[in-house]
């Protein structure tokens, strides 16, 4: 599938910064490429480790096509890297489509890939579209310890509501008003807090204050290994307040030819949870390059 049809829109603003937490250069952004004999496009990305891991993918993919690719990768949070596409400083960025329709549009309501797809499609500037959305899930969720749910009996965010007063939460700055983040777990859950301590998003830093206890719950990308390794439990959101993210393609539409776009529409069809999970861990627990992680990944599909 190619671009989506896109109509009329206008997005949201905030100030943030997010903190990678990574001690080595593989997330420091970067202006690299090789010359293919195409046009060159620009690949950005936020500044988590999951997402510099798929900007390379993005890369490399582009790259094997034929080509020039400058990367801007690991440039900061939604709110900056949003405004890098739409003014076509970046070409495209690796984006989770729910958690981009609530910042384009807080107020719309929609659940489910193709309901989300199309609602961005609305809402979105003319200048900007989305590519196929993948299979590939990486959810914002509620972390504990598992200590800590066997004590307290932690099942649901709704479980929380009843001692979340003498807990702290940990989070990044910007996702403690977003309506589908902890302004959303506060309005569906009535869940009060006693603290809400300023962390990374979903980095070393929150996953070292989980495994001290300097904060009893915490946002965690569904997608991070520790889950597993650390023995943390993640809480059921039976509302859907925080939502459902696909990964999915943002571009400027102009900049991205259509063959380009079937490039990136094959990494979203060969893109798994499973594969994100494992290039994680492979950044996160095997301390491997993010662009070695990525040029693997891209090296074992047929992108056609």
């Amino acid at each position: 599938m190619k671009l989506r049809t896109i109509l009329t829109g206008a997005a949201a603003a905030a100030v943030l910064a997010l903190a990678s937490g990574c001690a080595s250069n593989p997330l420091a952004a970067s202006s690299t490429g090789t010359t293919g004999g195409g046009q060159k496009i620009t690949v950005g990305s936020a500044n988590f480790s999951e997402n510099v891991i798929l900007g390379e993918v993005y890369a490399k993919a582009l790259e094997n096509a034929g080509y020039t690719v400058e990367r801007k990768l690991n440039v900061g949070a939604r709110e900056v890297l949003y405004g890098q596409v739409q003014n076509c400083s970046v070409d495209v960025v690796p984006e989770y489509n729910q958690a981009l329709l609530a910042f384009v549009a807080p107020s719309t309501q929609a659940s489910g890939t193709s309901a989300v797809d199309a609602a961005l499609s609305e809402a979105l500037p003319s200048n900007l579209g989305i590519l196929d959305s993948s299979a590939a899930q990486d959810n914002n969720a509620v972390a504990v310890k598992n200590s800590t749910a066997l004590q307290h009996g932690l099942k649901t965010i709704e479980d929380l509501a009843k001692v979340s007063t003498g807990m702290t939460f940990g989070g990044p700055t910007e996702w403690k008003t977003r309506a589908d983040g902890y302004a959303g777990l506060q309005k569906d859950y009535n869940v009060q807090f006693k603290e809400y301590k300023l962390l990374d998003y979903s980095g070393p830093i929150t996953i070292s204050a989980l495994d001290k206890g300097d904060v009893d719950a915490a946002l965690l990308f569904s997608t991070v290994p520790q889950i597993k390794s650390n023995g943390y439990t993640i809480l059921d959101d039976p509302k859907n307040a925080i939502g459902v993210n696909n990964v999915t393609p943002l571009i400027c539409k102009n900049a991205v030819p259509e063959n380009a776009q079937s490039v990136l529409d094959a990494v979203s069809k060969a893109l798994s949870t499973d594969a994100l999970i494992s290039m994680n861990a492979a950044y996160s627990l095997d301390h491997r390059d993010a662009s070695d992680v990525a040029a693997e990944w891209v090296g074992k599909q047929n992108l056609k």
